[in-house]
């Protein structure tokens, strides 16, 4: 009976028992059992599977959802990673991201502050503050690293943004539409609390992020910040953040 900890997040127990649904629907056809165990200390949801096709269903999971390293002994030089920003520090060291590893201890991916000016800092000194601002970066927002040195020994990982995360920047900048970023709720609430508020003409899209992220694409001239205070009362569990083209723009262009 393998037991798994998916590279996805739940914030509350509403949350799990919908996953434990899914996965039951999801493998009806498979002669496996999956039951929930909770999630670890930093929300990974962790389940066990049993039965004669669990090999076949450990396989569908990881290609769709993937799985934690746990260890640091798991984890590849020049790998890309999913991970989720930790919490964000005062210390200016840089950004922090979880990654899946803690056993025997947490330890966390580093993307150096001078790394992360040189990424998406336009190069300049930029405080790691401004720079997670601009971006929108906030706890357990997903976020794609790729893998630079591992460090066993001291137990540390040194990381920065994979050119894949780098790339949605550019595409979200070059769009100039707002994003609302949702963390701890479903596309299924999120759009019946649109819906409710009636704000279906103000958005265009839902982008998946992670299992309970997501960024509502907003139409041109939307301020996503304006949104917050119509769905928020809707979305109490949730945090957001938002993703402002125009401010990112107007840095780049050196106007702040």
């Amino acid at each position: 009976m393998p037991t798994v900890n998916l590279l996805a997040k739940a914030y509350n127990s509403h949350q799990l028992k919908h996953v434990d649904q899914s996965l039951k629907s999801e493998f009806k056809d498979l002669n496996v059992e999956t039951k929930i165990l909770g999630t670890t200390s930093r929300g990974w949801i962790q389940i066990s599977l049993s039965g004669q096709d669990e090999t076949p269903a450990l396989h569908y999971l990881s290609d769709r959802i993937g799985f934690c390293p746990n260890t640091l002994e798991n984890i590849n030089k020049f790998s890309i990673m999913k991970g989720r920003v930790a919490t964000l520090r005062t210390d200016e060291s840089g950004l922090h991201v979880d990654v899946g590893v803690f056993s025997p201890q947490i330890i966390e991916a580093t993307i150096s502050l001078r790394r992360l000016q040189a990424q998406i800092g336009e190069g300049r000194k930029t405080p790691v503050k401004k720079i997670t601002r601009l971006y929108g970066l906030c706890k357990n927002l997903p976020i794609t690293v790729k893998i630079l040195h591992i460090d066993n020994d001291h137990g540390y990982i040194e990381a920065e943004l994979a050119d894949s995360q780098q790339k949605q920047y550019r595409d979200w900048t070059e769009s100039l539409l707002d994003r609302l970023l949702i963390l701890g709720a479903s596309q299924d609430e999120i759009e019946l609390t649109l819906e409710k508020a009636r704000l279906n003409r103000d958005v265009i899209d839902i982008e998946p992020l992670g299992m309970y992220e997501h960024a509502v694409v907003c139409k041109l001239g939307t301020d996503a910040t304006g949104l917050i205070p119509k769905i928020g009362k809707q979305l109490r569990a949730s945090f957001f953040s938002v993703f402002r083209p125009k401010t990112v723009l107007e840095f780049v262009e050196g106007k702040q």
